[in-house]
């Protein structure tokens, strides 16, 4: 029986835009619309299929835009809505598709919706938000906590009510239970699918439908300690996000993508420790969520044992013809060239694993040249979760790209103040110089997302385990009708040797010189030595 024909979301490479930190185009410090039109040029070149752009929607900017006024507009810091407009024709042109975050789960307080909603008890929008009296002696309506640390309830004097926020009290959530909202949120999805974008990032998809009832969460028996997710890890969230009518919902919002011309695609921020429980995002019928995106390498230490298990962990719990997605890092997470992640040493290993994995890969800005965190003291953060909660802040992973020497980096003019610091290294860390080093890191990126395109083994083959390794490696391999390929990671910094099946050829590694030799015996791999191997 021939197989369907893959779609672009699970050949293609997606690579995030954070807009604030991308391209300066008017001069004002802050990365804008036009300035990503200006760098399509770059991401042609690298090779990328997608970009997935963070919100760029008017907002009061309490999170820098995941709190929206307006969800069918274009904030002026960013640009015009015919910025926008031009920006995904020109993408197009390219041949790149435009991804854009969707934020279901809260809006603004600033929002018309919310003004409406707490203007008056009888407001006819007061049921679009989740509103509740306090307990018989002044107690909050339950005991849930705000991601960004402390309750999850705010109190509204004027109306005597306390409402739900899941995150900020400046982000009070949606009661997606309301059929008005689903309306109203689906004509949003509507708007921007009208004006040809390929799909959409759903953002913290699961806290979109929580329990009816609020009832409590449970303690955390054994909250971790030093968690990036700090005091949110005291509960087990068993009733405050993923209630099972989640279902349903995406179920609906499948049909609406599927309506629409061409080939729109889902992708949501859905996450869970248990792969069992990750895997259902997909829906029984694998018709609710098309890409979950999964951070298990991303909350992984990254230790041969721990990615041999994410990755096994991930494969083994795929529904039947369900499609994976890789990711590294993010616009919420360390990047991964910091030394409190991979380190640079291991920074070239994680993007062969990440272009050579079943699934859709999203590569995060600046992760192509080894961009690193750059540290932002509590006093100077621009993120109010470092200062509710120090050590949780986002800035470090945000700094602006880096694309030559000069001042600023090429972000912004050397005369202008960036929104945020640039990392110290920018002078020699930077696309202009690693653009015309044949060893760089960002050569490498580009010649990997190559060689998955010319290779239909890498972007459509099956994953299968290989080994056992010795300690501190992990491979797996690809195959396909066309062909057979051994991808071999070495995560340590000794050198390790991988048992050999038989003769190969080097296709690609990361370091060059490895390319094209034969291998027939083990395979001898030099610390932070990654490769690529087509079996004969």
């Amino acid at each position: 029986m021939q197989q369907p024909e893959p779609r672009w979301w699970q050949t293609g490479v997606v690579y995030e835009i954070y807009p604030r930190s991308f391209a300066d185009s008017n001069d004002d410090g802050t990365g804008d619309l036009a300035g990503i039109t200006g760098r399509l040029d770059y991401l042609e070149w690298l090779g990328v299929d997608a970009i997935w752009i963070a919100p760029f929607y008017p907002s009061p900017m309490a999170d820098f835009g995941y709190d929206v006024e307006d969800y069918t507009d274009v904030d002026p810091l960013f640009g015009s809505i015919g910025d926008f407009d031009h920006l995904v024709a020109e993408a197009h042109q390219r041949g790149i598709r435009v991804v854009v975050d969707y934020v279901p789960n809260h809006t603004s307080d600033r929002h018309p919706w919310f003004i409406e909603s707490r203007s008056s008890r009888t407001s006819p929008k007061r049921d679009w938000y989740t509103w509740r009296d306090p307990g018989p002696n002044g107690e909050l309506p339950n005991n849930w906590i705000s991601m960004f640390a402390g309750p999850a309830w705010e109190w509204d004097e004027a109306t005597a009510q306390y409402y739900l926020h899941m995150f900020l009290k400046e982000q009070p959530d949606l009661n997606w239970r309301n059929p008005q909202v689903r309306a109203a949120m689906f004509d949003v999805a509507r708007f921007w699918l009208d004006r040809g974008v390929d799909g959409f990032r759903i953002d913290v998809a699961p806290m979109v439908m929580k329990d009816p009832e609020l009832r409590d969460n449970p303690p955390n028996p054994s909250p971790p300690s030093g968690h990036h997710m700090g005091s949110w890890t005291r509960q087990l969230h068993e009733n405050d996000h993923a209630h099972p009518d989640m279902h349903e919902l995406y179920r609906s919002f499948r049909r609406l993508l599927e309506s629409y011309p061409g080939d729109r695609v889902s992708i949501g921020e859905l996450y869970h420790p248990d792969y069992a429980v990750w895997a259902g995002y997909y829906g029984e019928r694998q018709d609710e969520i098309h890409v979950p995106f999964n951070f298990h390498l991303t909350y992984s230490p990254w230790t041969a044992d721990a990615v041999r298990g994410a990755v096994e962990g991930v494969q083994a719990a795929l529904p039947p013809g369900a499609w994976a997605s890789w990711v590294l890092g993010n616009h919420d997470q360390p990047r991964f060239a910091s030394a409190s992640r991979a380190g640079r040493d291991q920074a070239r290993v994680g993007m062969l694993a990440l272009l050579t994995l079943r699934g859709t890969p999203t590569i995060y800005y600046g992760d192509e040249i080894g961009m690193v965190d750059v540290p932002v003291a509590t006093a100077d953060a621009r993120d109010p979760l470092e200062h509710r909660e120090p050590g949780r802040g986002r800035d470090p992973e945000r700094s602006p790209m880096q694309w030559d020497s000069s001042p600023n980096a090429g972000f912004c003019p050397p005369d202008v103040e960036p929104w945020l610091p640039l990392a110290a290294d920018a002078p020699s860390v930077n696309v202009a110089g690693q653009a015309e080093d044949p060893d760089s890191l960002l050569t490498l990126t580009r010649r990997l997302i190559q060689v998955r395109r010319e290779h239909p083994v890498l972007h459509r083959g099956d994953f299968e385990p290989f080994g056992p390794t010795p300690d501190g490696s992990y491979a797996f391999r690809r195959r396909s009708p066309a062909g057979r390929l051994v991808v071999a990671l070495n995560l340590s910094d000794t050198p390790v040797t991988i048992p050999s099946e038989g003769a190969g050829q080097v296709l690609i590694g990361t370091h060059r010189d490895r390319d094209g030799s034969l291998v027939d015996g083990p395979l001898q791999l030099r610390a932070n030595e990654a490769v690529v191997v087509e079996e004969r």
